[in-house]
């Protein structure tokens, strides 16, 4: 039974989805503060963090950031609907995918279950290597090393570089990155996986020609190079 921690100090909607995500077999823990958050996160086994941007005391970035210090654990995100500001912004602090509200709790769930999975395939393949030129990926333990060095990446980014290190010299759609590394079809205007690849871009840094290591063709998709 996965366990989920949920971030919100709305009463009303973190009952609502204790409720719904229960009845789904997920076991749910709730706090509604992003201080006591902190404490439940490090003191018990949670295997997700759905996490509100908006709270008293400290905001969901705050929280975010500092979890982000000390753990990889998949943290989802409930952002205000139509707010690109605060999704990015969660995005490019680790955040593994966001939810608008007010948001369905079937949706929720379907989230959840597409993050849990990605994380237990990885697990279930822990002696296989995925290397790509400098590039090695270790898909079972989600460490990776970039030019014989560790590569610091969050879950989605590791699940996103995986999907263009398997397919390294060669264009890889934004609707194919989504499905194999999200589990669900990009949908219009969504700006996730751009803006996880910069991220990713940002660590990997530049090519001898100055040139990003990742490459891309606009509408298209991507494509991780592998020479210098």
């Amino acid at each position: 039974m996965e366990k989920v921690l949920l971030v919100d100090d709305d009463v009303e909607l973190t009952t609502l989805l204790k409720e719904y995500l229960v009845e789904e077999g997920f076991e749910v823990s709730i706090a509604q503060d992003g201080r006591i958050a902190i404490g439940m996160a490090s003191s018990s086994s949670v295997d997700i963090i759905v996490l509100d941007i908006m709270m008293p005391h400290m905001s969901g970035i705050e929280l975010l950031q500092r979890i982000r210090r000390t753990s990889a654990i998949p943290v989802l995100m409930l952002t205000a609907k139509g707010d690109d500001a605060d999704r990015i912004a969660g995005l490019n602090l680790g955040a593994d995918d966001y939810v608008p509200k007010p948001c369905s709790p079937g949706e929720l769930a379907a989230r959840l279950r597409a993050i849990l999975r990605r994380t237990r395939r990885a697990a279930g393949s822990a002696s296989e290597i995925v290397q790509a030129g400098d590039l090695v990926m270790h898909p079972g333990t989600r460490v990776a090393e970039w030019q014989g060095k560790p590569l610091d990446l969050t879950g989605t980014e590791f699940s996103l570089l995986e999907v263009l290190a398997r397919s390294a010299g060669q264009l890889v759609s934004k609707q194919d990155i989504s499905k194999r590394a999200l589990g669900r079809s990009l949908t219009p205007f969504d700006r996730r996986i751009d803006v996880h690849i910069s991220s990713v871009r940002h660590k990997l840094g530049a090519r001898d020609d100055g040139q990003s290591w990742i490459q891309s063709v606009r509408g298209q998709g991507y494509q991780l190079l592998q020479d210098r």
